[in-house]
């Protein structure tokens, strides 16, 4: 898996962009706020529909600007694909694949896979339970494609549930418990296949994550990491049933796949408040490590690297520990300052004044 071009138009800072990209090691360079991350960001979105930094599409689209144009041409196992993305400030996502036009922007999934490492991963550790449950999900979907119904039925019985219990004011009425009734069947169905799917999935990286975090903080350690909600072992419907009184009184579904939480420990310590900052970058890059090395494991090639400005975090042993520990791929890396001992792009391009120049 590879990307070989990038074309931009009116995408974030970048009026109109080309890049080409090595198949082995491409070099970002820049000063700080020239437009470094909005260039892997692209290449990202090509792979996930969606920003790695959390942005909503309109605001990927240039200031003043009505639309903005992604497009990559990219080899998968031999096969030329040219995948194209019109963003809309107002209106759908339009995708296309060799010319031929997506009915659903997430029919693109799997077409490019990319593996992220930036600074912000620290809130994996750091962060709110919503930012593992992310992870988590992003990571089934990278594996494999399906995985994103399943999260998406979830995201939208959940809505549906949610207006009905606001609209219901705390009262219960014949037609509102028939259509709960309903929704709880839905939500349980759901919920428990993407609960099922997330336990697989912490229970294959359990073993990885000691070894990937002593290969990056060169400290040996025991990593736990535990996805284990009440509600999974008897099922949603039942713990649906016992939480509806509550869920009624308070407006709101109190129980299931969108609540839990996934335990990460160091040395029997929970990392999110007992760990230092260093261990918990640590952990975080551990997560990405395993997290890309069980796709390639389900998909057969190792998807595209993305390392923005992560070595502005890490001294050198760190950095040359984390080049050298993840499986071999195409790598784009961006940095503000100099490039890790021992790395040596194939491609080096750099940003001055917003303008990309290759070298």
């Amino acid at each position: 898996m590879r990307v070989d071009e990038l074309w931009l138009t009116d995408f974030r800072s970048y009026p109109e962009a080309h890049a080409r990209f090595a198949p082995g090691v491409t070099a970002v360079l820049g000063s700080n706020g020239q437009g470094k991350t909005n260039l892997v960001e692209a290449v990202a979105f090509l792979a996930t529909t969606g920003s790695f930094r959390g942005a909503p599409t309109d605001a990927l689209v240039r200031a003043g600007a009505e639309t903005a144009v992604v497009r990559a041409r990219a080899d998968r196992e031999g096969r030329e694909l040219l995948v194209e993305a019109e963003l809309a400030v107002a209106g759908r996502t339009r995708i296309q694949v060799n010319r031929q036009r997506l009915g659903r922007s997430k029919d693109l999934l799997g077409a490019i896979r990319v593996t992220v490492f930036s600074p912000d991963d620290l809130e994996l550790v750091k962060g709110g339970p919503s930012e593992r449950r992310r992870y988590l999900d992003d990571l089934l979907v990278a594996i494999h494609p399906r995985n994103d119904k399943v999260r998406t039925d979830v995201d939208k019985v959940l809505r549906q549930r949610n207006a009905l219990l606001r609209q219901a004011g705390g009262r219960v009425s014949p037609d509102v418990a028939a259509t709960l009734d309903v929704w709880d069947s839905r939500l349980a169905a759901a919920g428990d296949a993407l609960g099922n799917e997330r336990r697989r999935l912490v229970e294959q990286m359990a073993g990885g994550l000691s070894r990937s975090y002593q290969t990056v903080a060169g400290t040996p350690v025991s990593i736990d990491a535990r996805y284990d909600p009440a509600w999974l072992s008897d099922g949603l419907a039942t713990a649906l049933v016992a939480a509806r009184d509550d869920d009624i009184r308070r407006g709101v579904t109190t129980v299931g796949p969108h609540r839990d939480e996934i335990d990460l420990r160091i040395d029997g310590l929970p990392a999110r408040t007992h760990a230092s900052q260093g261990e918990q970058r640590s952990l975080a890059f551990a997560l990405r490590m395993v997290g890309h090395t069980l796709v390639t494991g389900a998909v057969g090639v190792p998807p595209v690297l993305i390392l923005d400005d992560v070595f502005s975090e890490l001294d050198p042993y760190r950095s040359r520990a984390l080049l050298d520990a993840i499986p071999t791929a195409q790598t784009i890396l961006t940095t503000a300052g100099e490039l890790p001992a021992g790395v040596t792009p194939d491609v080096v391009l750099t940003i001055t004044d917003g303008r990309l120049a290759s070298s």
